[in-house]
Parts: structure tokens; sequence; C-alpha cells
């Protein structure tokens, strides 16, 4: 399909599971303040720029989306890159602070939160605080958080969508440069098993014909 119907697909995907988060507030102790749906794949794959398309069609639909990224909850550097800056080992399990992106973003939005997150934590550019001022979400708001090697960080979302693509379009995409981040992505597939993790996957081998894979939503 064209990138156009993917994100239309997309978008009435998570239009239903909205719709069904709804139905289910007659529980009011333990209504979500929000559908969080966690977008997963390779840099390479453009997950950010998918999960950005997706928030006007949503806001058409009525449906406040709003944008969260695990690279604004990083660890801090003399943690993440406490054994060097080319560990693909730290890449995979170092990298994005858990905890923080938990309590200051999906508690807040999930079951019994209050709705009041904060959207972005440290600028990974300049590893400092980025002093965000906290947010309140409004009734039937859809969280669309990016990440990559996320699928396996245990996060509590509702949703989940991988964008898939083959061991070798890795190989083919990844700079000379960034090589040593290899090992990293093989070993994610291997225990992780992203394809067969995510609700939703998306094979992007073919960034202009991307196919859509529906497990559950």
């Amino acid at each position: 399909m064209s990138r156009d119907v993917l994100v239309e697909r997309l978008v009435g995907l998570i239009d239903t599971g909205a719709a069904r988060a709804g139905a289910a507030r007659s529980d009011r102790e333990r209504a979500p303040a929000a559908l969080r749906v966690l977008l997963d794949g390779h840099p390479t794959t453009g997950h950010g720029a998918l999960a950005d398309l997706l928030v006007d069609p949503l806001r058409v639909l009525g449906r406040p989306a709003v944008r969260v990224s695990t690279d604004d909850f990083l660890r801090p550097a003399s943690l993440r890159l406490e054994h060097g800056r080319q560990d693909p080992d730290a890449l995979l399990d170092d990298r994005v602070d858990v905890g923080a992106l938990e309590r200051e973003v999906l508690r807040p939005l999930g079951p019994g939160g209050s709705g009041r997150y904060l959207p972005t934590l440290r600028d990974p550019r300049t590893d400092r605080s980025t002093r965000a001022g906290y947010v309140e979400a409004a009734p039937g708001t859809v969280l669309l958080l990016d990440g990559a090697l996320a699928l396996g960080l245990g996060l509590p979302v509702d949703l989940t969508v991988h964008l898939a693509i083959r061991d070798a379009t890795i190989g083919r995409r990844t700079a000379p440069s960034d090589a040593w981040a290899l090992p990293a992505w093989a070993r994610y597939r291997r225990e992780v098993d992203p394809e067969g993790t995510a609700d939703v996957v998306v094979r992007v081998d073919h960034a202009d014909r991307p196919a859509l894979v529906v497990r559950r939503a």
C-alpha cells in the first residue's frame, strides 16, 4: 500500500482502540486517561516521522493526539555511556530511562492515572533537563510514543506497532561509522522477537510500498 493508505489504516486501528477504551470508562477509578500507542523500529524506518503523520488525522476524528519520544527520556550520558559510546549491549539495555518514562508519562496516562504527564525530560543533544512543564491530557487522548529498541523495555502501553525491516536491509542502510550497533539489533530480534511481539507490524523494506500485518487491535 502507499504511505497515505498506511496512515489511514493505522489511524483507523487506533481510533477503534480509543473507542473501546472510551467504552470501558464506566469504571471511573480504573479508566485510562489515554490510549498509549508505541511505534518501534530501527532509526532508518522513520518511526518518529510516522508517529507525527498520525497526529492530525486523529485530531480530525476528535481524538486529541500527543507525541512523546523515548529519545527525550534517555538516561544521563554518564550512565548510558559508562562502557563507551560504541557498546551494543549498552545501546540495548542502558539507553532509555524506563523508570522516568513510566513515572512521568505512561502511568499518569494509564488506568487510574492522573492524566498529568511530562512531554520531555532530557535533551539528547545537550544531556541537560529540558525543564518542560507538566501537561494535562484531554479526555480521550491518544499518546503516540516512538522509540528504537523499545518493545523489549516492558513499557505499559495499550497498542504496539513495529516497523520491520530485514537484517540485510539494516546492514545496507547502516553507515560504516554506526556498524558497531548491528549486534544490538541482531540481539534485539533474537531475544525480543519484535515482529512476533507487536500487535501491528508494518514491513518497510521498501519505504514507498509498506505492507501492514495486523495481529491484534
